[in-house]
């Protein structure tokens, strides 16, 4: 099991920047899969970002390339979302989510979630 705890959401004005945190405790030294995902009120949760433990490849959805990095601190067991450049229509709550094999885009294949950290961005 996974306990993940994201931290580091609040109010900025557009073309801010933020940096979320997600603290991985548990079964931590498998090598998982850490994404973020979004939901915006009245819309399905949005893929973001991920990252595999080892090699550290990356995978971005397109509306956040190039303003957004996603890094892994294996020893402190923590992922960090970057968020430069922000815009109001990434407001969102902004989740965590891992899982032991799959590396994709799809909410309903990760195992583990976070309780979400909320983002909000004013123009």
């Amino acid at each position: 099991q996974l306990q993940l705890v994201e931290s580091g959401g609040r109010s900025v004005q557009t073309g801010g920047s933020l940096r979320l945190s997600c603290a991985a405790s548990g079964r931590t030294s498998s090598d998982y899969v850490v994404a973020w995902f979004r939901q915006a009120p009245g819309k399905e949760r949005e893929f973001v970002v991920a990252i595999r433990r080892s090699g550290g490849t990356t995978l971005y959805a397109d509306s956040v390339k190039d303003r957004f990095t996603i890094s892994r601190d294996s020893a402190k067991n923590t992922a960090l979302l970057q968020m430069n450049s922000l815009k109001p229509d990434d407001t969102a709550v902004y989740y965590c989510a891992a899982d032991d094999r799959y590396f994709g885009v799809l909410a309903r294949a990760y195992h583990y979630w976070g309780q979400g950290t909320q983002v909000t961005v004013s123009s």
